[in-house]
């Protein structure tokens, strides 16, 4: 019987770094009210905070919601009115620097230089460092054009995996690569989030759009998971509607 059902977030449930619709947040509710729910992603809090903590509808069942920022390795549950980080896992200064020089290298190798960028392209997340192709701030509409077959970031990810060995480096959103500890993906936050929450691995399922190799969210299907791999947020919705039927 499944007991919590994970997402991913950007490209499946909110267009990219976009607020969840208030549909999304109705479907959410009511799929709390018979399930608990986690959505692990690439963002830090903030981004949490603002896609989806703050668009929920008052209905929603806060206490079964586990948010999971930084790929899983920061964990926030509401508790006693509040969202409280339960853990969080945090580089060195040394592991940073190298990474950061890395990417650098990459870059340059992989010749992958956009005409434009809006904002930063590189993020330091306390708990993971992510490089945004377009910028953090770059339109959904540019964004979209970039790398749709995920064809540029595969190099750039082989080419920081001989300079980067012992961390983990996986392509996520429509246009970015997250770096985290090693071993530290979508599976190893799940089997995090097991421990914290109580329920078994058995008991959860996982929805995403980057269900493939190299993909963020195949790890969790590498977990043995039950997965249903979506194509935007509209198939998210009908998949919520279908769980929510089973489960009442």
């Amino acid at each position: 019987m499944i007991s919590l059902v994970a997402f991913d977030l950007d490209g499946t449930l909110a267009i990219s770094k976009q607020a969840l619709t208030d549909t999304m947040g109705e479907a959410l509710a009511s799929l709390l009210a018979v399930a608990h729910v986690a959505i692990i992603s690439g963002g830090d809090w903030p981004q949490f905070d603002k896609q989806i903590a703050s668009r929920l509808p008052a209905r929603a069942d806060r206490s079964r919601l586990w948010l999971m920022p930084t790929t899983g390795t920061k964990l926030y549950h509401h508790k006693d009115g509040e969202w409280q980080v339960v853990y969080a896992e945090l580089f060195g200064e040394d592991t940073k620097k190298n990474i950061l020089e890395a990417f650098d290298a990459s870059l340059e190798a992989a010749g992958f230089t956009p005409e434009k960028t809006w904002g930063e392209r590189i993020e330091d997340r306390g708990s993971q460092i992510t490089f945004s192709a377009l910028g953090q701030q770059a339109p959904i509409s540019e964004k979209k054009h970039w790398d749709p077959d995920f064809a540029k970031r595969k190099v750039i990810q082989a080419d920081l995996r001989t300079r980067l060995p012992g961390l983990s480096i996986n392509m996520g959103g429509t246009t970015s690569i997250d770096i985290t500890k090693e071993g530290v993906d979508k599976g190893y936050g799940l089997k995090r989030l097991s421990a914290a929450s109580g329920i078994s691995l058995e008991q959860m399922m996982f929805i995403g759009d980057a269900i493939f190799p190299g993909g963020n969210d195949y790890p969790a299907k590498e977990l043995g998971l039950p997965t249903v791999q979506v194509k935007d947020p509209e198939g998210t919705l009908a998949a919520i509607a279908a769980i929510v039927a089973c489960l009442s």
